[in-house]
């Protein structure tokens, strides 16, 4: 009877817990089929009378998310995947081969990039973007996104990498493969759930920032989707249905990417704890 009652109130509480979370959302969500502010004042909290699904097309085209949109998606991926390139090579590189010394003092270096603050590094960033003439491009994102996740992505695959048998580098070695076939035959197969988990962390990162993206990008046309919808709020202050239309555009994509993909998310994040 006790058991039962302790787990009714676990429930409770997680059903809660779960309200909390999703009502905001599902306020955003409500409130970008309603027809203008008049409606969303009457009733808040409830559903629409009627859809109003011109809000979407009118944040869509008039007011540029379609722009916004896709330079987010452009971007966001574009540095992923570098990311894990770079990284994965250099996880390899530390975990893999037999230079002990090396490794460890290069993961040393690299664990020293998580322990600067990003803001701390935006003024140095600028200056060194602006000496090289390419402020105000993509590539004034593209290089620090890629750059900033590179010690995360390292760590989570190493830690991935070191759970692997080296019985297999042996075998392989035995078999005439040479350093470059073990990564790419060996390794990065076993390596996917670990590569799946950081592409998506990282895709995720790279597309809700907003500080570097709103000091570094000046044209509208290459802005990125979280600056383009502080404009949106400034061009359309009065009708909050079509901004919450545009909220809507913002946040749909991540949150489908990590419902169908969370079970792999917490599989990369987890993998190598107990051997690494």
């Amino acid at each position: 009877m006790i058991r039962s009652m302790k787990k009714s109130v676990s429930h409770i509480i997680l059903l809660v817990y779960l309200i909390a979370i999703l009502y905001p959302f599902l306020f955003v969500l409500f409130s970008s089929f309603k027809t203008d502010n008049q409606a969303i004042a009457s009733n808040p909290f409830g559903l629409p009378s009627s859809f109003h699904f011109e809000n979407y097309k009118e944040a869509w085209v008039n007011a540029k998310i379609n722009v916004y949109f896709f330079n987010s998606l452009y971007i966001a991926t574009l540095c992923s995947i570098a990311t894990i390139i770079i990284s994965s090579l250099a996880a390899f590189a530390i975990t893999r081969m037999r230079y002990l010394k090396i490794s460890k003092g290069m993961f040393q270096f690299i664990l020293i990039g998580m322990l600067i603050p990003g803001n701390a590094l935006l003024l140095p960033i600028y200056i060194l973007l602006k000496d090289t003439s390419i402020l105000g491009t993509h590539l004034a994102l593209i290089i620090p996104y890629t750059a900033g996740a590179i010690p995360f992505t390292v760590i989570i695959l190493s830690a991935f990498m070191r759970s692997i048998p080296g019985e297999l580098e042996e075998a392989s070695v035995m078999d005439g493969l040479s350093a470059k076939g073990i990564f790419t035959k060996i390794i990065l197969p076993i390596t996917v759930p670990a590569l799946v988990t950081v592409f998506i962390v990282n895709f995720i990162g790279n597309w809700n920032e907003f500080l570097m993206a709103n000091f570094f990008i000046s044209t509208d046309e290459l802005r990125t989707l979280p600056v383009g919808m502080v404009g949106f709020r400034d061009i359309y202050n009065t009708n909050y249905a079509q901004m919450s239309a545009g909220i809507v555009y913002s946040i749909v994509p991540v949150m489908i990417i990590y419902g169908v993909l969370q079970k792999q998310i917490i599989e990369g994040l987890t993998a190598g704890s107990v051997k690494g």
